[in-house]
């Protein structure tokens, strides 16, 4: 697998609107900041093609070099701006603080080895590559008006001299690539880059010239690994790597660089082969059913993919009215990956962790942040979309926007991009957005997301396919787990449950939703370089009815142990089930399957938990069996529900635990640059978990989530059994929800479950009501060709089905399913 380095996430650059999808521009704000704007096939040259060469270097391409380098410095610094406005003190102060800090401990002694002590020596490549964006803080500082070091000649001339500290010690073009890779070729030209952007007219020439030949040297074009040529650039490396090679041209006014650049995007050079304006069957990438991949096997949507996102988006705003503007057709791939990529998995502003891969591990970086970073790039994106879209995801956005009140937005982000979303806020045309409602199946990264008015569902798989978890560079040193079944939901009214402390805090080896070997564990990624683990399972995904309901599934063979288990999940209108079967291991040692291991934050009001009616201790520490629970509720969570699905209490039961976990950031993450710190964290948490015994054979559990619910609403959903359990063992697992006419069931092989059977391994939800039979079919497995579904009821005829499916009517009906080649896909059928 390709070793690849995350970014650290980039600064945000502003864009104002634009009127239409041509390439015209209007400032978003008196401000003037730049626009994004992506040019209709109609515009401009055709795509990828590069304009003249007369036209590359021409005179009016002179003027178009100083139009573009000032808009990329009002990228940066977000243009004129009124600094007086209160909406923007906030940042401004922020910035301020953030770059005085840094201007404070700048060494300027004449025998110094590096710029600041925790960065020395400056030849190495994580210290200068984290010097760079210090330096790029302090000219962002020293070029936006309001700041304490604005326009200040001490500073100027402090930074002037810094770069050339850098480039004579650590990064010029006679140095061999040492180390991480990403620091010589992305990390250090972008910030060098855009400092020079900042300061380009102060810059001497001879200088400019030594900066530019370094970048070149390292970052030649979007296309390839300098350090391995090999190796083709894909995704959100192409795309960063696109906007330092852009820079570069602009700086040394080279039309040819500039055309290279935005050719990078499209992949000129091989022919379209690894174009970001393109739905991808396999490796990086957007894929047509919403995932996104990065690193070959990582489900990677809200890091990488929001960075590719964010690069294209700005470089199409950079280039717009000038000769060398982006013109590919294909750029629409752009707006529809903001709804199929990224709003199912944006929740209140909120970035879900479970396509954050090993950035969960950051301390910087949590889900607040990677959400708003990506709600600023829709909003670029929006500038220069065509009006349907862009009026869409400004509601949207607004609606982010205001409900998270916890970690609000303007507090997260710079002045460009709290640029963007003040013009969408003051705007009393754009309504706010409600939440995202649906389910949706992202066969292509195994992932799941339930979405409900107010609350949601995010489920983590893997398969031999996509890994369980990446790791490396000494990040993400616990993620062992976070693929195997992970459960994260999501709830309106407490959005810091995973973004507070979480992950420094939490036990590792109790994730929501996983079944667990209890083997101690090492770290792992903590060398130099990344790494996934991908398991060795097929099943990983499900299917999708009426945009409604779902059904998932997962084979579990654990890393280092022989657990095995089979995994399902049922997701309803007001409720998850959540079976597991099969589940086997002979290592001796205890098995547990985590019902809930909820964050109750370090203080606050206290959260009782009720179990079968009767209130449970509150103090830290304690711990109980409760073999024989029915039901449970925890105050502002929901409820849990334990239902004797044959008759028999399986395993040892329920345990809980209520604790004080005491971590620190650096505990997880080592990493140079992103290496979290050693103050310690308290979180207070309970915990719910199904003790299966040591060595179990063939065991099984059943819970029922109800987000939100109320305890009154939880003893009743208890005793009435809306929800019925079918099937849960090794050959199926199935339920009945007979107030929605909703049958779904997973088949592991052929077999029947409520009168439905197939003739293999796939996931069926079939809903009848007044208006008809509704049929969802899918193999999330990938092994089945052709499947044959027999339903339980008489049917007529067909009212609408895919070209996939074909229905033989009668009094057992049978749906016929062609899977093959259909990369679990869900197929549907409307009966009647």
């Amino acid at each position: 697998m390709p070793t690849l380095p995350m970014p650290p996430t980039p600064p945000m650059p502003p864009t104002p609107a634009s009127d239409s999808p041509g390439p015209s521009r209007r400032t978003l704000l008196a401000a003037g900041a730049a626009s994004v704007v992506v040019p209709s096939a109609a515009s401009g040259t055709a795509w990828g093609a590069a304009p003249p060469a007369d036209s590359e270097n021409s005179e009016s391409s002179e003027d178009s070099y100083d139009t573009l380098l000032a808009r990329a410095a009002a990228q940066l610094t977000g243009g004129d701006f009124d600094a007086t406005d209160p909406d923007f003190a906030a940042a401004l102060k922020a910035l301020d603080t953030q770059a005085s800090g840094w201007w404070r401990q700048l060494d300027r002694s004449a025998g110094r080895t590096a710029l600041w002590a925790d960065l020395s020596p400056a030849s190495d490549p994580g210290n200068f590559g984290q010097s760079y964006p210090r330096l790029r803080t302090l000219a962002t500082a020293w070029a936006t008006p309001g700041t304490s070091l604005t326009g200040s000649a001490e500073t100027l001339d402090t930074l002037l001299d810094a770069l050339r500290f850098l480039h004579a010690t650590g990064y010029h073009p006679g140095r061999p690539e040492s180390g991480n890779w990403w620091f010589w070729e992305i990390g250090a030209p972008r910030a060098l880059m855009d400092t020079c952007v900042l300061l380009r007219a102060h810059l001497p020439a001879d200088d400019l010239s030594a900066y530019t030949a370094t970048v070149a040297k390292f970052c030649p074009d979007p296309d390839r690994r300098t350090n391995a040529p090999s190796l083709a650039e894909t995704g959100a490396n192409r795309a960063d790597k696109a906007v330092i090679v852009a820079l570069r041209g602009l700086l040394a006014r080279d039309g040819a660089t500039v055309a290279l650049a935005r050719d990078g995007l499209s992949d000129v050079r091989d022919n379209g082969r690894n174009s970001l304006f393109q739905y991808v069957t396999s490796g990086d990438g957007f894929y047509a059913d919403g995932s996104f991949v990065q690193h070959g096997s990582v489900a990677y949507t809200g890091t990488y993919g929001s960075v590719l996102l964010g690069s294209a988006g700005q470089l199409i705003a950079l280039l717009a009215d000038s000769p060398w503007a982006v013109t590919d057709p294909k750029t629409s791939v752009l707006y529809e990956a903001v709804d199929r990529t990224f709003a199912p998995v944006v929740f209140d502003g909120l970035m879900m962790d479970a396509v954050r891969g090993r950035a969960i591990s950051r301390e910087k970086a949590r889900d607040h942040n990677d959400g708003a970073v990506t709600l600023s790039h829709v909003l670029q994106l929006a500038s220069g979309a065509p009006d349907a879209y862009a009026r869409r995801w400004r509601a949207m956005a607004k609606g982010w926007l205001r409900r998270n009140t916890t970690t609000p937005y303007p507090t997260l982000v710079g002045i460009p991009a709290l640029a963007r979303a003040k013009a969408v806020l003051d705007d009393p045309s754009v309504p706010a957005g409600d939440r995202l409602t649906g389910h949706f199946v992202f066969a292509d990264m195994d992932r799941v997301v339930h979405r409900r008015p107010g609350w949601a569902l995010a489920l983590s798989l893997s398969s031999k396919r996509i890994a369980a978890y990446e790791a490396g560079n000494g990040e993400n040193l616990h993620g062992w787990y976070t693929g195997d079944g992970m459960t994260y939901l999501y709830d309106g009214d407490d959005l810091g449950r995973f973004g507070d402390g979480f992950w420094a805090t939490v036990d590792p080896y109790r994730l929501p939703g996983t079944t667990v070997d209890t083997r101690a564990r090492a770290d792992i990624g903590s060398g130099g370089g990344t790494g996934t683990y991908r398991p060795k399972n097929a099943v990983a995904g499900g299917a999708v009815l009426d945009a409604r309901h779902g059904a998932a599934a997962m084979e579990l063979l654990a890393d280092g142990s022989t657990l095995r288990a089979r995994k399902a999940w049922f997701c309803l209108d007001n409720a998850v089930v959540a079976l597991g079967a099969g589940i086997s291991a002979s290592d001796g040692r205890t098995i547990e399957t985590v019902v809930e291991n909820r964050n109750l934050y370090a203080d606050g009001p206290a959260r009782r938990l009720t179990v079968d009616g009767r209130g449970q201790p509150g103090h830290d520490g304690w711990s109980a069996r409760l073999s024989d629970a029915r039901w449970a509720h925890l105050s502002g969570s929901g409820g849990y529900v334990f239902p004797d699905h044959d008759g028999r209490a399986d395993g040892l039961g329920l345990r809980a635990l209520r604790e004080e976990r005491v971590g620190a950031w650096r505990d997880i993450n080592t990493g140079a640059d992103t290496g979290g710190s050693t103050s310690p964290v308290t979180r207070r948490y309970l915990t719910l978990w199904l003790d299966h015994g040591v060595s179990p054979a063939d065991a099984s559990y059943a819970y029922v989530l109800l987000p939100g619910a109320s305890a009154a609403a939880t003893a009743a959903w208890a005793h009435a059994g809306p929800v019925r359990i079918v099937a849960n063992d090794a050959a199926v697992q199935a339920v009945e929800a007979r107030r929605d006419g909703l049958l779904a069931a997973h088949f592991w092989a052929p077999g029947r479950a409520g009168g439905l059977s197939s003739s293999g391994s796939c996931t069926v939800l079939v809903r009848r009501g007044h208006g008809g039979v509704s049929v969802a079919v899918a193999d999330p497995g990938r092994a089945e060709s052709t499947l044959d579904v027999e339903l339980p009821f008489p049917v007529r005829g067909v009212v609408r089905a895919d070209d996939t499916v074909a229905v033989r009517p009668g009094r057992r009906p049978v749906v016929t399913v062609r899977v093959g080649g259909s990369r679990g896909r869900t197929h549907v059928a409307e009966l009647r």
